[in-house]
C-alpha cells in the first residue's frame, strides 16, 4: 500500500455565485475531517454572509487581491501575501475589485458548512 495520495480529480462545489472552489483534500473529496485544502478563484464583485467558523482558515493569494473583514478591521491581501484566521473569530470575505481572486485556503478542521456558522 503506498504511502500517499496524488489528488488529480478534486470535488467541484457547485455554487450560484461564480465562484469556482475545487477541493483538494477535505470532507467533499476524501472524507478527511482534520483538514481540507481548496483552490478557489472569487469572481469580480464575489462575497459571502459574515460567518463565526469552528475552524482555523489560511488563505494564499496566487492572484488578485481579496477582502477580509475580520471583527471590525478591513484587511486586503495581494498575490504572495497569505493570513490566518483563528476560528471563532467573525469574518466577512469578499473580492470588491475589478479583477478574480485566485487562491489556495486550508482549514483545519475541514470545512463544512455545519461549521462554518455563516449569518442569514
Amino acid at each position: 500500500m503506498k504511502k500517499y495520495f496524488i489528488q488529480k480529480t478534486p470535488f467541484v462545489v457547485p455554487t450560484t455565485d461564480g465562484k469556482l472552489i475545487e477541493e483538494h483534500h477535505g470532507l467533499a473529496t476524501t472524507n478527511n475531517s482534520e483538514i481540507s485544502i481548496a483552490h478557489m478563484i472569487a469572481p469580480p464583485g464575489w462575497s459571502e454572509p459574515f460567518q463565526t467558523p469552528e475552524f482555523e482558515e489560511y488563505t494564499y493569494i496566487i492572484k488578485g487581491k481579496k477582502q477580509f473583514i475580520i471583527e471590525d478591521e478591513t484587511v486586503v491581501l495581494e498575490a504572495g501575501q497569505s493570513i490566518k484566521i483563528e476560528k471563532n473569530t467573525c469574518v466577512q470575505y469578499s473580492n470588491p475589485f475589478h479583477e478574480p481572486c485566485e487562491y489556495i485556503a486550508i482549514c483545519t478542521p475541514a470545512f463544512s458548512m455545519d461549521l462554518a456558522n455563516r449569518e442569514e
